[in-house]
Parts: structure tokens; sequence; C-alpha cells
């Protein structure tokens, strides 16, 4: 028998003949999308309809109601009523309770910060970068669905476009990078989610790195500029980032506990990357003497803080917070002077392999897997630091007389003046 349409109620449906082959439908003329599939051995009320979800077709449902002479016709429409009510509200057929596909973006990033970032020993400003793109660029998401995302990537890359309007094309993709991360994390324990992640509609924008490095004539000059920098602790500070190329927020960090004069080393314990990429940087001379400058100052100027840190300061957390200076006074700070690093590096003729050993960096190809840095250490990567460090003391071009190079030069680093500044520290 051919498919029909006619007012169902107990008695229409009563009447109507099995299949003899296959089955048919009988469609309410009254509730669009309610009808009764007859077999051969039953009849079975139905609604159907289409689900549809933010704007977007999911799929065409059916669901059973129930089976005609356990349920009346009367209460099948009123159930089919509800179904199909439930469709156009985009409700999923079935979802009593919300799936793991509707966790919100809120949820998401939230989960990836404690289970994924904290947990890993991330940076915090790793993590405050992260809270910056999704509680301020994005913070009209975090209630929605993640799901509404994956199903409508043109949200996402319209976004991208408008924080690249108002914040710039650096920040933009940063907070596409974040939201990246955080859609794959919660994909891993809500399977519902779109597989394919929506920021992949994005139009990156492009990124021109930043080429503020200097050569030895600029390094003469910015030397200058420094001497005279009025707080003596930070002149010092930004002193070790050109001759260590370690990232600021590292060195600030520092707690005389990291530091072993006699192996001549400072220990970095939480760099970018967290605990598990930990290292050891090799001190050349010209770093010692910056070091016990650092402490004789420091115990004149913050005593209770100089106690614990390298760099102290009057903060909350007792060392150096801003590292940033007006650009007036000091031309170069920061990145600026871990790119330096690496250009004078490079005029000290010390190999690139060389380079990323003492800056932490991963190593380029499989075979440098195979180098043990702790191993090239104390010898061949501290003679190395000493030939950079050289080349940045020597770019000044000052005499003894010169007030610059006698900064320099201040603070012996003899055996046994190390030795003592090594006791003092442990004291």
């Amino acid at each position: 028998m051919t498919n029909s349409n006619l007012l169902l109620n107990d008695k229409a449906v009563a009447k109507l003949p099995y299949a003899e082959d296959g089955q048919y439908k009988a469609r309410d003329t009254e509730v669009a999308g309610f009808f009764v599939r007859v077999g051969k051995r039953s009849k079975t009320f139905m609604a159907e309809g289409e689900f549809w979800r933010d704007g977007v077709r999911e799929l065409r449902a059916q669901v059973k109601l129930g089976e005609f002479g356990e349920i009346s016709t009367r209460e099948a429409r009123a159930k089919a009523k509800d179904v199909l009510g439930g469709l156009a509200r985009g409700q999923r057929p079935g979802d009593d309770k919300p799936k793991r596909g509707a966790i919100t973006l809120r949820a998401a990033w939230e989960r990836y910060r404690d289970a994924h970032m904290i947990r890993k020993g991330r940076d915090a400003g790793t993590i405050a970068n992260y809270r910056d793109h999704m509680e301020r660029l994005l913070a009209d998401w975090l209630d929605r669905p993640l799901g509404r995302l994956g199903r409508q990537p043109a949200l996402v890359a319209e976004r991208h476009e408008k924080i690249t309007a108002e914040n710039g094309r650096y920040i933009a993709n940063g907070a596409m990078r974040s939201l990246r991360a955080i859609y794959n994390h919660a994909r891993k324990s809500n399977p519902d989610l779109p597989p394919v992640n929506p920021v992949t509609a994005v139009d990156w924008n492009e990124e021109v790195r930043r080429n503020t490095g200097m050569a030895t004539s600029a390094t003469g000059k910015w030397l200058a500029e420094l001497h005279d920098l009025e707080n003596p602790i930070r002149r010092e500070f930004h002193l070790m980032t050109l001759l260590s190329g370690s990232r600021p927020t590292a060195l600030k960090k520092i707690k005389i506990e990291h530091i072993d004069l006699r192996r001549r080393i400072i220990h970095i314990p939480r760099p970018k990357g967290g605990a598990n990429k930990a290292f050891d940087i090799p001190l050349s001379r010209a770093m010692v003497r910056c070091i016990l400058r650092t402490i004789r100052l420091g115990r004149c100027l913050y005593p209770d803080q100089a106690a614990v840190w390298l760099f102290p300061a009057d903060s909350a957390p007792g060392h150096i917070i801003e590292h940033k200076e007006d650009r007036r006074v000091l031309s170069k700070w920061g990145n600026d002077l871990r790119q330096s690093y690496r250009t004078l590096a490079q005029v000290a003729g010390v190999s690139e392999l060389d380079v990323h050993l003492l800056m932490n960096h991963s190593l380029p190809g499989v075979n440098a897997g195979y180098i043990t840095r702790d191993a090239l250490l104390g010898g061949h990567l501290r003679k190395q630091q000493e030939r950079i460090s050289r080349v940045i003391e020597d770019s000044h071009g000052g005499g003894a007389s010169d007030p610059v190079a006698a900064w320099l030069k201040s603070m012996k680093v003899e055996p046994e003046v190390v030795d003592g500044a090594q006791m003092a520290l442990a004291a």
C-alpha cells in the first residue's frame, strides 16, 4: 500500500490495513510531521522533522512515539507536538540532558587552563596571555556552546578580522591560536564537537619577525646609555639580559639559591615551556662581574629582598617586575637584547647550534637530538659564552679611564673572590 494523508484518530488508525510487504506511512493532516508507520504486524506512531542548530541543518530526525494500542492517537499527537517543538528550538532528539558536545567556551577554557597548562607547569605569562584572549577578546562567547563555533566557522573568521582591525594583527593571530588549542583539547573529552577546528577558516595575518638586534657599533653606544641609567640594579639587569641572551621574565625570577659561582652557572628552573625546560646558563667572566655587582648593590638598596632575589626591588614579590624603559633613555631592552645576543654571537664566530644550546632553544635536525647539553656546559659552551661577552664588552672601545669601561671591568673574578662570594651566598 502506498503512503497516504488523513486525519489520524484511533478509529482511522484501526482501519489501516497492515502492509503486505515492507511498510508504508499514513501522515496526519492536522500536525505536519506526525504519522503512523504501518508494517506487517505493527502500527507505530512517529514524529519527523528537520533538526537545525545555529542556522545550520544537521539532520532529518525521526522519533518513535509509541505503538498503536499502547498509547492513543491523542497521546501520540501531543507527544509529536513536543518533539517537533524541540526540533524547532534546536534540541537534538533524545537530549534529556546536555551532551558533552554542549560544553561552553568558558568550561573548555577553564579545563584547558587547569588540566593542561597549570598541571604541566606552563609559564604564568603564557597563561595570562590565554586569559586575556578568552576573557577580554572573546568574552562575549564564553557562555556559548563551543559546538556552535564548530558548526559556524564563519563566526571565527569574522572575529579574527574584527580583532585585527581593533587590536592589531599579531594579537588577532594570537587569540585564534589560543582558541584553536582550547578547541582541540576539548574535543578529546567531547566527541560530539564538530571534528574540524573552526579556526581553520581564519585567513592568518602575515607576521614579520621584529629585527631590532644590535651590531657591535650600536652595542657600544647602547652600553653608554645603559651606564647612565639612574637605577643601578636595573642597569645590571639589562646588561645581564644582553650577556646571557635570556628572556627577561626568566631573569627577573632568579633567586640567590639558583646561582653557583664556583661552577659558574645560573640555574633557570622555570623558563618558557615550564619546569621540564629547566636549564643552566654558563657564566662568562663578564657575567660573574655583573652578578657580584648586583648582589652588592641589592644588599645596600634592598637588603630584605636581596636575601632571596638576584634582582631585588621594592615590589610585592620582591624582584623587578617591569623591565621596560623609556626608549629616549635606553633605546633597547627586552627582546631587543635577546636578538642582539644572537647577532653578536655570529660576530664572535659562535655556531648556530651552540647559540641554540646557550639560549635553550629546541635543536634543529634529527641528529641534534643526540647532543647532551650538560656534557658541553662546563667547557665548550662556557668558552663560547666568553667569546660573546668579549665582543659585547669590546664594542664600547673605551680605555681604562673611560667610565663605561671602568664599570664593565669592576669587580674581580679571581678564584678567591668567587669562593668568598659563594660562601656569602650560602650563608
